[in-house]
């Protein structure tokens, strides 16, 4: 049986960023098409499990959105009040969680950001791919997709340029 990949799929301004100050998503806006998903409803059916950050969660939902209601769901938080009001919160030790996720058969699983929890995955070397999809503006400042210098390589697995401008890139990570 294969190890289940965590897999990163994301998207960043050019110069980097997930998102502006205050949390501003309207970069993305820039590369919406009618009919045009990048891929993602396909990368979809490869996962059965998401994890994703508390503040990504919440803003999410404020958006009117309930994310990943067919998945299992880990909403990951430093908070141990909220994971006792819900199954989907989880303020454990993540290493813990991941290692039983991994060990466990299904499909891969989705980290879906956000930065902090990405930042912490890679720190503990358990991101196996990213697919970054990289919007061709540049924002100048918000969250950056990467946080702190891990000295981590990226191996090439596959890019996809869209007439939006858009380009995706899906890389395979190598630890030192």
């Amino acid at each position: 049986m294969n190890k289940r990949k965590v897999i990163v799929y994301i998207a960043m301004s050019l110069d980097g960023y997930i998102a502006g100050e205050g949390d501003d998503l309207s970069f993305l806006s820039i590369v919406q098409q009618d009919g045009e998903d990048y891929g993602y409803h396909a990368f979809v059916d490869t996962i059965d499990t998401v994890i994703i950050g508390r503040k990504t969660y919440d803003w999410v939902c404020k958006q009117g959105i309930i994310p990943h209601e067919d998945k299992t769901l880990y909403i990951i938080t430093r908070n141990p009040q909220l994971s006792e009001t819900s199954s989907r919160y989880y303020s454990g030790d993540l290493s813990e969680l991941m290692k039983r996720l991994q060990s466990e058969s299904g499909k891969h699983i989705y980290c879906d950001g956000g930065a902090e929890l990405i930042d912490s995955l890679l720190n503990m070397k358990m991101i196996d791919e990213c697919i970054i999809s990289i919007i061709p503006t540049i924002i100048g400042g918000g969250t950056p997709l990467f946080r702190n210098h891990h000295n981590i390589q990226f191996n090439l697995l596959g890019s996809t340029s869209f007439s939006s401008g858009l380009l995706q890139v899906h890389y395979a990570v190598q630890y030192p």
